[in-house]
């Protein structure tokens, strides 16, 4: 990660290896994978395939508890997946960003909709500060700081790889 000529560059694929190794040691036996739709979902999905994991890995969706609706609309198609019972279970989320802390609150309301977890916690491959909420990961890969007027986004390629895409608000 290096800062040049007020520009950020972010090895996105370098950050995953990073976030495979602490969601290793944040693995217990009973712990579900649960990725933030879309950029978290891309997460969960290539590390429950390189941890060998069985099942499906769940997928969570902010839409429909955001308080920003009216500015935001219902951008994403994706729906919530989980394929294991929710109550007293020990889920980490995943999210490719951190930044308000709005898109984690809108998700813990949609998982507690689906029953009470007995512990949730949080992997991002990027805090990016700026909370406006107390919410805190328990991993980031990188954390680093970026003005307000930009966007930092994860991205996928077709061949699966990823990369970040930082855009002007």
């Amino acid at each position: 990660m290096s800062l040049s000529a007020g520009s950020l560059v972010l090895d996105a694929e370098a950050l995953y290896r990073e976030l495979l190794r602490g969601v290793r040691s944040l693995m217990g036996p009973n712990t579900q994978l649960a990725g933030v739709a879309s950029g978290g979902a891309w997460l969960v999905e290539r590390l429950h395939k390189d941890l060998g994991l069985a099942g499906k890995p769940g997928v969570l969706s902010s839409a429909l508890h955001r308080d920003d609706f009216a500015q935001r609309g219902m951008a994403q198609s994706v729906q919530t997946q989980l394929d294991f019972d929710v109550n007293g279970a020990d889920i980490l989320v995943l999210d490719d960003v951190l930044y308000t802390g709005r898109t984690v609150r809108a998700i813990l309301n949609e998982l507690y909709d689906y029953g009470r977890p007995g512990c949730v916690r949080l992997a991002v491959l990027v805090d990016r500060g700026g909370r406006e909420l107390p919410v805190a990961a328990e991993f980031a890969a990188a954390r680093v700081a970026l003005p307000a007027s930009q966007s930092l986004a994860l991205a996928r390629t077709e061949d699966g790889t990823f990369q970040f895409e930082v855009k002007e608000a």
